[in-house]
């Protein structure tokens, strides 16, 4: 895990803990949580990734319980998301500048390929991180980018919005996986926000997609907020199917 919590005004904001020994695995998938989660919910969705990323690649490796997981490390990024609607927003923007030292810095000093996955206002954190690094010109740290019911407004992801010109300039794919199911962003989002979501339908029509950038419709997969990267029933085989994994 690399955690944020209580640490933003720190001078080294990102703390590691748990086992770092990824052997000789070839790249790693950095999973971003999105609202409501503690510091044990974020390690469970990790997992949970770490899980669903098994039983879509098929590259599987046993654990010590006699279970199977993603041979493939997944790094989860721990951030205090576990607050009213606003402050995480804000909190969000705030994780910018450290996702992007964290990514710089292990691409300068590891340089394995990183997969970002991000979920829900988990986008919001990625989408804000684009910019800085861009604004670095560090758009090279990437190996692919995927949103999975991200909660953020449906014209941000395209050209002329909000994330649109990072996304442009990453040297990387950005995928869009989104579902009509998803009743958290058609319903509780809209209502909150005033606005459709890109992860419930994706760009909205009119909008010019980024070069880089795809939507994904998984909506005959995904049946709720909360199944994009669950194991056998979210959509992370057509995810990794159009990612390219090493």
């Amino acid at each position: 895990m690399v955690s944020t919590r209580g640490r933003l005004d720190d001078g080294d904001p990102t703390e590691r803990s748990g086992s770092w020994a990824f052997g000789g695995a070839d790249s790693v998938v950095l999973f971003v949580h999105g609202l409501g989660a503690d510091a044990e919910s974020a390690r469970n969705q990790a997992y949970t990734a770490r899980l669903g990323l098994a039983a879509a690649t098929g590259e599987a490796a046993a654990t010590d319980d006699g279970t199977t997981e993603s041979a493939r490390p997944v790094v989860g990024y721990s951030w205090a998301s576990n607050v009213d609607w606003g402050l995480a927003k804000e909190t969000a923007d705030a994780n910018a500048v450290p996702l992007a030292d964290w990514l710089a810095a292990w691409a300068d000093e590891d340089g394995r390929p990183v997969h970002l996955f991000a979920h829900s206002l988990g986008a919001r954190v990625t989408g804000a991180a684009l910019r800085e690094l861009a604004d670095r010109g560090r758009t090279d740290v990437l190996a692919s980018v995927s949103l999975f019911g991200g909660a953020i407004p449906d014209e941000s992801a395209g050209v002329g919005g909000r994330y649109g010109s990072a996304i442009a300039t990453l040297d990387a794919p950005v995928r869009n996986f989104h579902s009509r199911n998803d009743r958290v962003l058609g319903w509780v989002y809209r209502a909150s926000d005033r606005t459709r979501a890109v992860g419930h339908g994706g760009l909205p029509d009119g909008a010019t997609a980024p070069d880089g950038y795809a939507d994904v419709d998984v909506t005959d997969l995904v049946a709720d907020h909360y199944s994009y990267v669950e194991p056998e029933e979210g959509c992370l085989p057509r995810a990794v199917g159009r990612l390219g994994f090493d």
